[in-house]
């Protein structure tokens, strides 16, 4: 069992904005929790106890995240890039395995597939992976091996898709220099020469990249996490609200019409206003 998780939380979110400029990527809601919460919460079912969060953008929105769980962040003043960030994180990590997790995905794919893959195979890395649904720079080859990476190891085509939740030994680290600004796709490839990397297909349940604002909202149509609109909600008289998601402690005024939209926790429709197909956005 993996007791210790990293969620990948330093992310600028850019196709996103306007709505990351306001918060960071992986505190933007999705129905009435955000994003990070999801991925911690999936990581707790697989028996996680501990927490690491890099952050960089917006790192006062963190505050208070996490509450009552063992929870340590590490700012990055200087975004150090997938594989710099978990570089940084080496001296926390306890021994044995670590589950990272994206913190700008949602995803209810069965993860203990993944990591008891991952125990049972002894590889350094292991990958979750789709078979469709994003670019493949995957190359799956016979008996769950990864054979290339971007095609840039052997040039072989890509297969399936990284779903950026992957499990590793403590080991791996000292594969990504130090100090150093850098994705963590080079010692993937590093590994895959020595033909020892892992991958996982799960193919069941969704998975979510909620890369644009387009891609967010419809998330909140597909999706049925929650009740769409919060106990907390205000909802003037005679307003209207059509597949839509109203966040907690949202106001929509009397007679305002909110139609295929989804409206942050604390942000208001004026009266008699009209949203169909957008983001209502709170800053607090």
């Amino acid at each position: 069992m993996i007791k210790q998780a990293f969620i990948l939380g330093a992310g600028l979110g850019t196709r996103l904005r306007p709505l990351t400029d306001m918060w960071p990527k992986p505190l933007v809601p999705l129905f009435h929790k955000p994003l990070a919460l999801w991925a911690v919460e999936a990581c707790e079912a697989l028996g996680c106890s501990r927490f690491a969060i890099n952050t960089h953008h917006l790192p006062e929105k963190w505050e208070g995240f996490g509450a009552g769980r063992d929870v340590s962040f590490f700012h990055e003043p200087v975004l150090l890039e997938t594989g710099g960030g978990l570089k940084n994180i080496e001296g926390w990590v306890e021994e044995g395995s670590l589950l990272i997790h994206n913190g700008d995905i949602f995803s209810s794919m069965d993860l203990r597939k993944l990591v008891e893959a991952h125990e049972a195979s002894g590889d350094e890395v292991t990958l979750a992976l789709r078979s469709a649904g994003g670019a493949k720079k995957i190359s799956m080859g016979a008996g769950g091996r990864v054979e290339d990476v971007r095609s840039e190891v052997r040039g072989l085509p890509g297969t399936h898709v990284f779903t950026g939740i992957y499990c590793v030994k403590k080991d791996f680290l000292k594969r990504i220099p130090a100090g150093e600004v850098i994705a963590v796709i080079p010692a993937f490839q590093e590994l895959v020469r020595e033909g020892g990397i892992g991958g996982v297909v799960l193919d069941e349940g969704e998975w979510m990249d909620l890369g644009d604002v387009d891609s967010y909202l419809a998330a909140h149509r597909e999706l049925a996490l929650q009740e769409p609109v919060h106990p907390e909600a205000v909802i003037g008289e005679g307003a209207v609200v059509e597949n839509s998601v109203i966040g907690k402690s949202a106001v929509i005024g009397t007679g305002a019409r909110v139609v295929d939209s989804v409206v942050w926790p604390g942000a208001t429709v004026d009266e008699g206003a009209s949203v169909d197909g957008a983001v209502v956005a709170s800053t607090s």
